[in-house]
C-alpha cells in the first residue's frame, strides 16, 4: 500500500466493509479476545443475531443505542449489530457518571442502554431524570437490578440477513467530546466517515493481511474503533482486544497473541521503554513490525527500534474526533522530529492569525479546515445547530488548536488555542512547556497554565503530581528548569499536588487551574531573589 496515496473510491457503510472481508476470507481468524476467537464468516452471524435480538427490543433504523461496556468480544459485537439494523451506537466513557453520564444519556436520547454490572447503579441512579431510556440491559452477574434484563436475552438463533441496513450517510455513532470548558458535544460520525479513517489508517500505518493487531485501547474511543476494528476488517487482518493496559502483561500478550502491530495508550511508549528487559520481551525482539497510535519523541522512537527491533514508530498524523486526519503521512517515510504528518489531497488546511488571515510557512496560529471530498468529516454536533454553525465560522472548520507548517508541508502542533499563554512579549506553548517538565525523573504528571498578572500578559503557573515515593522542592525544580526551557517560559509560580483535576476522559480542566491561580500553596518565585532567570 505504500508508495500510493490512499483514495477512498466509492462510498461505503460498516457493513458493507464487514461483507466484502466475509467475502474475501470467511473463515479467517478476525477478532481474538482472551483465547476466544471468531472468523470473519462466525463475527457476522453471531452479530446478525445479536441485530434481531434488538429489534425484538424494539431497535429501530436511526435509534440511538447507548453503551457502557469494557473492552470485550461482545462490546464489538454489540456495535456491528447496532449498525446491522442502521440504529446509532452511542459508546459511552465507562468513567462517566453523576452529571457527566446524566448529560451524555439524556443529549442522546437513547431508549435502550446496555451496561456491565458494575455501573448499572451510576445509571439506576439517574432513571428518573431520564424519560427517554426504557430498556437497561445488563451484561456480565450479579445483576444488582430486577428492572434489568441480561444482556444474554439479546441473543436470538436467528441468522437470516437484516433488511433495511444502513446507507453510507447515515449516522454510524455519537462520538462525546471530552467537555473540559463546558457539557460534551456530540459528534455525528457516518459510516463513510469510519470507513475513510479506517483506510487512512491502513494505508499510513502499511496495514497488511498478515498481520496482527493488538491493542488495549478503550473501544469508546475513536481510535479503537476506526484505527483497529475497522482497519483490521479493511484488510482482512487479525486483532486481538485486552480488556485495558498492563505493563507487566504487554510483551506476555504480544508473544502470545504473535502480534505484529500495536496501537496503545500514550503512556505506553514511555513505560515500556523505562521498563528493564525481561526473557520475553527479548524473545520478542523484531516481532513488533509497528507500534503507532501516538506520537514519540526522536529519543522515545530510537529506544523503540534498537531496544526492540520495531520498524515502524510513532503517528501519522494529526486529527481529531471531527475529522479523523488532517495531516497524514506514512510511518515508513522519513519525516522532521515533532512532526504529525503532512497535507494531503483530501482536506484543505490552513494555519490562520488572530485576524483571520492565512499565515506564512513556520509561524504558528490556529488551524483551520474543509474537506475537498463529501462525507469524510462529522455531521455536526448532535442537536446542537448553533455551535455546529459556530464551528464552521465562514464556511472553514476552526480546530481551537494551534499549529504551523514547515516549507515542506509538515505540521507541527503548538498548543490549545486557549491554553496558549504569553509572557514577556513571546508566546508560550503549555504543550511544549508540559513536555519540558516531564523530562524530570520525579514527576508523574504536569499541567501548564497562565495565571493572570497584575502587570500585563500573563505568568506561568505549573502545577504539578509527583511519583510515588519521590521528593522534591519547589526551589530545586525551578533551578533544574533554567536551563532547559527558555527564560520567558520559566514559571513564577510551582505547585505539588496529589492529582490534577480532570474529566472522566482523562482530559486536564485547564480552565479550572487558571481560575484559581495562586492558591496559598503555590510556591512563587518572585520571593526568591537567589534564582536568577537569565537570557
Amino acid at each position: 500500500m505504500f508508495g500510493m496515496r490512499w483514495k477512498l473510491e466509492q462510498t461505503e457503510t460498516v457493513i458493507e466493509v464487514l461483507e466484502r472481508a466475509v467475502a474475501r476470507a470467511p473463515d479467517n481468524i478476525f477478532l481474538e479476545y482472551l483465547g476466544k476467537t471468531y472468523t470473519y464468516a462466525e463475527f457476522d452471524v453471531e452479530t446478525t443475531k445479536l441485530a434481531h435480538g434488538l429489534r425484538k427490543k424494539n431497535v429501530a433504523k436511526g435509534d440511538a443505542v447507548a453503551t457502557m461496556l469494557d473492552n470485550s468480544d461482545e462490546a464489538i459485537l454489540i456495535w456491528f449489530a447496532i449498525n446491522k439494523l442502521g440504529a446509532i451506537s452511542v459508546p459511552l466513557n465507562t468513567a462517566l457518571k453523576g452529571e457527566f453520564l446524566h448529560h451524555q444519556l439524556s443529549d442522546s436520547g437513547a431508549s435502550l442502554v446496555i451496561a456491565e454490572a458494575a455501573y448499572l447503579p451510576r445509571i439506576d441512579e439517574l432513571k428518573e431524570a431520564l424519560p427517554s431510556l426504557k430498556t437497561l440491559l445488563c451484561r456480565g452477574e450479579p445483576n444488582p437490578y430486577g428492572s434489568a434484563q441480561s444482556f444474554a436475552s439479546l441473543w436470538t438463533e436467528d441468522a437470516t440477513s437484516i433488511e433495511g441496513g444502513p446507507a453510507f450517510n447515515d449516522l454510524a455513532m455519537l462520538v462525546y467530546t471530552s467537555g473540559t470548558t463546558g457539557p460534551s458535544k456530540g459528534c455525528m460520525i457516518g459510516h463513510n466517515y469510519l470507513c475513510y479513517f479506517a483506510g487512512e489508517q491502513a494505508w499510513a500505518l502499511g496495514m497488511r493481511q498478515d498481520d496482527i493487531i493488538w491493542t488495549p485501547l478503550p473501544l469508546f474511543h475513536l481510535g479503537a474503533i476506526g484505527a483497529v476494528v475497522l482497519m483490521a476488517m479493511r484488510v482482512g487482518a487479525r486483532m486481538s482486544l485486552y480488556p485495558q493496559f498492563s505493563l507487566s502483561k504487554f510483551w506476555p500478550e504480544i508473544e502470545r497473541t504473535k502480534a505484529t502491530v500495536t496501537l496503545a495508550p500514550a503512556s505506553m511508549g514511555v513505560l515500556i521503554a523505562e521498563a528493564p528487559d525481561t526473557d520475553v520481551s527479548r524473545r520478542c525482539y523484531g516481532q513488533l513490525r509497528v507500534v503507532g497510535g501516538v506520537p514519540f519523541s526522536a529519543e522515545l522512537t530510537e529506544k523503540w527500534r534498537k531496544r526492540f527491533g520495531v520498524k515502524y514508530v510513532g503517528a501519522p498524523g494529526y486529527g481529531m474526533t471531527e475529522l479523523s486526519m488532517v495531516t497524514l503521512h506514512p510511518l515508513h517515510e522519513p519525516s522532521p522530529p515533532g512532526s504529525s504528518g503532512r497535507r494531503f489531497d483530501d482536506v484543505d488546511v490552513r494555519i490562520l492569525d488572530e485576524n483571520g488571515f492565512e499565515c506564512p510557512d513556520g509561524t504558528a496560529g490556529e488551524v483551520v479546515l474543509r474537506t475537498r471530498k463529501p462525507h469524510i468529516m462529522f455531521y455536526g454536533y448532535w442537536r446542537r445547530p448553533e455551535e455546529t454553525v459556530k464551528a464552521f465560522d465562514q464556511l472553514w472548520f476552526h480546530t481551537g488548536d494551534l499549529g504551523r507548517f514547515d516549507k515542506e508541508g509538515f505540521f507541527f502542533f503548538v498548543d490549545r488555542k486557549k491554553d496558549y499563554m504569553r509572557r514577556r512579549g513571546e508566546n508560550i506553548s503549555s504543550y511544549e512547556l508540559e513536555n519540558a517538565f516531564r523530562k524530570h525523573p520525579a514527576i508523574e504528571d504536569v499541567a501548564a497554565h497562565a495565571v493572570l498578572s497584575k502587570v500585563s500578559e500573563d505568568d506561568v503557573k505549573v502545577t504539578i503530581v509527583l511519583k510515588e515515593n519521590t521528593s522534591l522542592s519547589e526551589e530545586d525544580l525551578c533551578r533544574w528548569c533554567l536551563d532547559k526551557i527558555p527564560f520567558y517560559a520559566v514559571p513564577r509560580y510551582i505547585e505539588f499536588r496529589a492529582e490534577l483535576p480532570k474529566n472522566p476522559f482523562g482530559r486536564v480542566l485547564k480552565y479550572q487551574l487558571r481560575e484559581e491561580g495562586a492558591t496559598p500553596t503555590t510556591w512563587d518565585r518572585e520571593k526568591y531573589p537567589s534564582i536568577v532567570v537569565t537570557r
